[in-house]
């Protein structure tokens, strides 16, 4: 029996063992079974691995995308680039970390941008800081599009909320919420926009999947802008999690 599974804490929801389990039975894959680990701290995980003989394969989810380095092999160029993990591969007693992140976002914001017909924009405001900010961030600049992070805490090269004003949104027509303000079950928070300065012409892109559609995205459609949810993301970055824990 192979094992995969989940490290992060908490964890009461968990898209990953939904996804892997329902594939192992559509696929008729029976020597395979998804776990969760909530562990609540980082250094447990020698311990579990050491444990778990059968682990071939780890997801991790906040808060440990980037605390969970310090305890790896190796790092494949994504994870280097972006200082977070989120898949891990386990084979031949060494531990590699990929981020699948960076492979889910670009998958799923070309599409997006296919299917908006507004073509990909110059400028791109990414709402939060840690490790799937960067991951966004990596991608956009891959695609050419210039970003700026946007925190609570005022740090430099960042904006604050309190400096978005009608012509920073104006210049941005991405806007990409990579903090969990609007997941289940706080679905009523959403990040502190002006969202009267959005318009036809704004695409706004949720990392968020649960609800399907959360308030962020909900203001930004009252104003006309084209949106996306994290669900198809999570698929992309859970088929490539898949692809690496087999090659």
């Amino acid at each position: 029996m192979k094992i995969f599974g989940l490290i992060g804490y908490p964890l009461s929801h968990s898209f990953s063992k939904k996804y892997f389990t329902q594939k192992f039975a559509k696929e008729n894959i029976k020597d395979c079974s998804y776990e969760l680990f909530p562990i609540e701290e980082i250094d447990q995980l020698p311990e579990l691995i050491s444990n778990i003989r059968e682990l071939r394969g780890l997801n991790v989810t906040i808060p440990y995308k980037e605390k969970v380095i310090d305890f790896l092999d190796e790092l494949e160029e994504g994870a280097k680039a972006v200082a977070a993990v989120n898949t891990i591969r386990i084979a031949d007693q060494k531990l590699t970390g990929y981020n699948t992140d960076v492979f889910g976002f670009e998958k799923s914001l070309r599409g997006f941008v296919e299917k908006s017909r507004r073509g990909f924009p110059e400028k791109a405001l990414i709402l939060g800081t840690g490790g799937a900010a960067k991951a966004v961030h990596y991608v956009l600049e891959k695609l050419g599009i210039k970003s700026l992070m946007v925190s609570r805490s005022i740090d430099k090269g960042q904006l604050n909320y309190t400096d978005l004003d009608a012509l920073i949104i104006k210049e941005n027509q991405l806007i990409i919420n990579t903090t969990p303000l609007g997941m289940s079950p706080d679905v009523q928070s959403f990040p502190s926009l002006p969202y009267r300065e959005i318009g036809s012409d704004h695409l706004l892109f949720d990392l968020v999947y649960n609800p399907g559609k959360t308030v962020f995205l909900e203001k930004g459609e009252d104003q006309g802008a084209a949106i996306q949810n994290g669900l198809d993301m999570l698929y992309g970055q859970a088929e490539k999690a898949w692809e690496i824990w087999n090659q």
